[in-house]
């Protein structure tokens, strides 16, 4: 018996790891997690855009050319950020969220 995966088995796929990511980002504590799980939710999108554009317009590669946009999006942020932490890490001798609180008055 040969199933098809259809539209909604993606977009299923696909909430569960935007909800894994935004579950992430929002109760970790490290910093390289965050960012980490950001990337995650990237990746969902990426699946959205490439399956959305595989069922409503096959001919045409619109998905594929916005996923490949947010993946250098995502590895620019990935870049920045990381470059960021590291300078953190070097003032603060720490990656922790809770740490950084410069800009609380």
């Amino acid at each position: 018996m040969l199933t098809t995966i259809s539209l909604a088995h993606y977009m299923v796929l696909s909430a569960l790891l935007f909800g894994i990511g935004l579950f992430g980002v929002l109760a970790k504590k490290n910093a390289i997690a965050v960012l980490i799980c950001i990337e995650l939710m990237l990746n969902a999108v990426n699946i959205n855009l490439v399956a959305i554009s595989k069922y409503l317009t096959p001919a045409l590669f619109t998905g594929q050319l916005f996923a490949i946009f947010v993946i250098t999006v995502a590895a620019a942020e990935v870049g920045v950020g990381l470059a960021i932490i590291i300078a953190i890490y070097r003032n603060r001798l720490s990656v922790n969220l809770d740490d950084f609180d410069w800009l609380k008055w």
